[in-house]
């Protein structure tokens, strides 16, 4: 039987671990209306705090409070990555909701999506990144203090 080399077992053993340790980052865009339509498992969206995304109307800001980011993970194990996705899109949105009214804020504007510190701007859909176990969504946006309509 022939004996192998210490160099080719080494080179071996690590190729191996190399492809162990690249982990999936599929991306997703999905969509705003829908994953906003579920409701956070702690009732703290409750509408005190309006959100806007990059592109849709607002009324007009009387302050802006701070620009502020908020990156988000899930728990993605024994769930879809749109599933996932929705669920953490949802916590950092109550990231933001929070923030706001820490801040005597009823608003945040130009939400954009951020993951990477890459924006993202849609009015429509938002980036979310999912891998085996983890599902992540980065937000950012203006905490203001608009009027009424």
């Amino acid at each position: 039987m022939k004996k192998l080399s210490l160099p080719l077992i080494a080179a071996a053993v690590l190729t191996l671990c190399s492809l162990s340790a690249q982990a999936r980052d599929t991306k997703h865009l999905l969509s705003i209306e829908e994953a906003s339509a579920m409701k956070d498992k702690d009732g703290i969206l409750d509408g005190s705090v309006k959100f806007y995304f990059a592109g849709q109307p607002h009324p007009a800001v009387a302050a802006k409070l701070l620009t502020d980011v908020t990156n988000q993970k899930t728990n993605a194990v024994g769930k879809s990555d749109e599933e996932a996705c929705k669920w953490v899109f949802l916590s950092a949105l109550v990231q933001l909701h929070k923030k706001a009214k820490e801040l005597g804020g009823n608003a945040v504007v130009n939400i954009v999506s951020y993951y990477k510190k890459n924006e993202m701007a849609s009015a429509t859909q938002f980036e979310c990144h999912a891998g085996a176990t983890l599902a992540g969504v980065a937000l950012k946006g203006d905490i203001v203090k608009i009027g009424d309509k």
